[in-house]
């Protein structure tokens, strides 16, 4: 009997399967194949692997030159190309280390003082409010409160676990006691949206492969819940299961600029402003470096001292001259 053969498949759908084997994020995904898209568009729909160093670079030039992208933007393709390479082609050549990533423009953040945090968080209400003070007052970055799930906060401890931070890393930050009550009156909000999607059989939720295999009772128990739902449920692209995802970081990032219009605040501020905000705002207050860089995660405490920068007022904290006049 004659055993059935399947074609070999396409480079793209490769790519998908080695990205989510290594438990990439569908934005990264996306991203990945997007680019990996566009080089092979850009060079007349040449197959990657008869292709080198001189044609990714013309590549990444044509980005910079005709698409005046940025320099995070170019690293991001050329981070895309390398993963193809490697991963998926599995051609480790000599010329991957050769090729030079776009040098990114050394800046410092955008910093609000308390005044303005103050008068920003005042024009948000409702989920987007709290979770803006949650961005403010941890110091998390906009995933990491968007992806926080109900077992993540402990109340008695007053902790929040950030779990599968940058890099991979989990790491524990404070919880404001201010926001204990409003944030235990939305859970018990949320707590009434779960009992209402249970009854319907759509409690279930998103899990990465590795804690699906490890808890598999878990994809219906309320801890897993995440603490800021979609406001429907959505089919996950990856697994074709419709379910309750968590909100939108984009809702958010709307409500934050509307609040800095209505504050007329000129700063171009974005939630992410929240975190540097804080990390500054803790320094002024007279905390640890390392504290800090802890609270953050940070893994190199040289990310950490971008902010001592921010708080030398002027040329470095110096007096100047005319000033004493």
């Amino acid at each position: 009997m004659l055993q059935e053969t399947h074609p070999p498949k396409k480079l793209l759908d490769q790519l998908r399967d080695k990205i989510r084997l290594k438990h990439y994020s569908l934005a990264t995904e996306r991203q990945y194949t997007h680019w990996v898209k566009r080089f092979i568009l850009f060079h007349g729909k040449r197959h990657p692997k008869d292709m080198g160093s001189v044609e990714v670079e013309d590549f990444l030039t044509h980005l910079a030159v005709q698409g005046q992208v940025s320099a995070s933007t170019q690293n991001q393709a050329l981070s895309a190309l390398l993963f193809l390479y490697r991963e998926v082609l599995e051609q480790d050549l000599p010329w991957l280390q050769e090729v030079v990533r776009a040098k990114r423009p050394a800046r410092l953040p955008v910093v609000l003082t308390q005044t303005e945090v103050a008068a920003i968080l005042e024009r948000m209400q409702g989920m987007h409010g709290l979770m803006a003070r949650l961005l403010y007052g941890t110091g998390m970055r906009l995933m990491e409160v968007v992806r926080l799930r109900v077992k993540d906060v402990d109340f008695e401890r007053a902790e929040v676990l950030v779990r599968d931070g940058k890099g991979g890393k989990d790491r524990i930050t404070m919880l404001p006691r201010k926001l204990a009550a409003p944030l235990q009156e939305h859970l018990a909000w949320r707590r009434r949206l779960f009992e209402d999607d249970a009854a319907k059989g759509m409690a279930n939720f998103f899990l990465p492969d590795a804690l699906e295999r490890k808890y598999p009772n878990a994809s219906t128990e309320w801890g897993w819940q995440y603490i800021f739902p979609s406001g429907s449920y959505s089919v996950d692209p990856r697994s074709g299961a419709e379910r309750r995802h968590h909100m939108d970081e984009k809702l958010l990032q709307r409500a934050m600029k509307k609040a800095v219009l209505a504050a007329d605040i000129a700063k171009p501020a974005t939630p992410h402003t929240l975190r540097h905000s804080f990390a500054t705002h803790l320094l002024q207050s007279g905390y640890d470096i390392r504290t800090i860089q802890e609270l953050l995660g940070h893994a190199d405490v040289a990310t950490t001292m971008i902010y001592t920068h921010v708080l030398n007022q002027g040329g470095r904290g110096v007096l100047s001259p005319l000033d004493q006049l």
